[in-house]
């Protein structure tokens, strides 16, 4: 099974609620740190590091002496990774989506393509939690190539949680396609509530079933419930705003493991995942 968790906005607790269920379910967990611009799941799982290698993508090369200065490969070129005056193209790595277009419709076959390294995965193992993140290159400006090279690493005979990127764009679609569960976190507060319904749109297009956490949950806030309430959608836990929480949470420290009294908060968040994913009628 995989579960993604999610949110419309940064710092709502996407990791907090990744580690803590990775943490609570006593059983063989694999956990993908989708991140991939800043990930941080490693900083809690403390896991021994296991290895890491460097992700490459193809991009075309020209070899100048065969190219006629023709322009064909930046015709077919949507993401103007190429360009030519009627002179030899200019290639532009960052912008190249290795779609091999180029390449295919040079006359001169003056085109061929290298590896150009966009990030690394890196691997960790802490008890029965094996964490693999991603971390995309300085600078880099597309994250969906890294994260589909993460996502082949899921194990189809473990539990996998995704810890998604913030908001709605490409890199979240990246992670959250294939996924049977999604879980949305959110906060109490109107910037919350806008980013939840930008989020709960795109998981709509998605078809993928899913619920609602409210993180720093505090008691009269019913923003988000009155919401949820309204489009029927499920809340699964909520966890309370409270100092002690930022604290362990600032320290690099697991929930669960510190407060044990929140480990049945997230199997609770489990045994609802479950139900919702066998229940669902997406």
């Amino acid at each position: 099974m995989i579960v993604a968790v999610a949110s419309g906005k940064g710092g709502t607790g996407k990791t907090t609620v990744s580690v803590n269920l990775a943490r609570a379910i006593d059983k063989e967990i694999l956990l993908l740190d989708c991140d991939v611009e800043e990930p941080n799941a490693h900083i809690f799982i403390q896991g021994k590091p296991i290895k890491q290698h460097t992700v490459n993508v193809p991009i075309p090369k020209v070899k100048e002496d065969l190219c006629k200065e023709c322009g064909e490969c930046a015709k077919i070129c949507e993401f103007n990774a190429i360009v030519s005056f009627n002179t030899v193209p200019l290639i532009f790595p960052e912008l190249c989506h290795s779609c091999g277009g180029c390449i295919k419709v040079c006359p001169e076959k003056a085109l061929f393509e290298i590896d150009n390294p966009i990030g690394e995965l890196r691997f960790y193992k802490n008890g029965k939690i094996s964490l693999i993140e991603g971390r995309l290159k300085i600078a880099h400006p597309m994250a969906p190539p890294l994260i589909k090279s993460l996502k082949k690493h899921i194990d189809p005979q473990k539990l996998v949680i995704l810890d998604a990127p913030p908001g709605t764009s490409c890199p979240v679609i990246a992670t959250l396609k294939g996924s049977n569960f999604i879980i949305l976190v959110t906060e109490p507060t109107p910037f919350g509530l806008n980013d939840l319904k930008l989020a709960v749109e795109t998981v709509l297009e998605l078809d993928i079933p899913f619920g609602v956490i409210i993180n720093k949950n505090e008691p009269g806030k019913s923003i988000i419930d009155e919401y949820c309430q309204e489009k029927n959608i499920p809340i699964l836990i909520k966890i309370p705003n409270q100092r002690r929480i930022a604290e362990h949470y600032s320290k690099g420290k697991i929930l669960v493991d510190v407060a044990p009294e929140y480990k049945n908060l997230f199997i609770d968040l489990w045994q609802q995942v479950q139900k919702l994913a066998k229940n669902s009628t997406l």
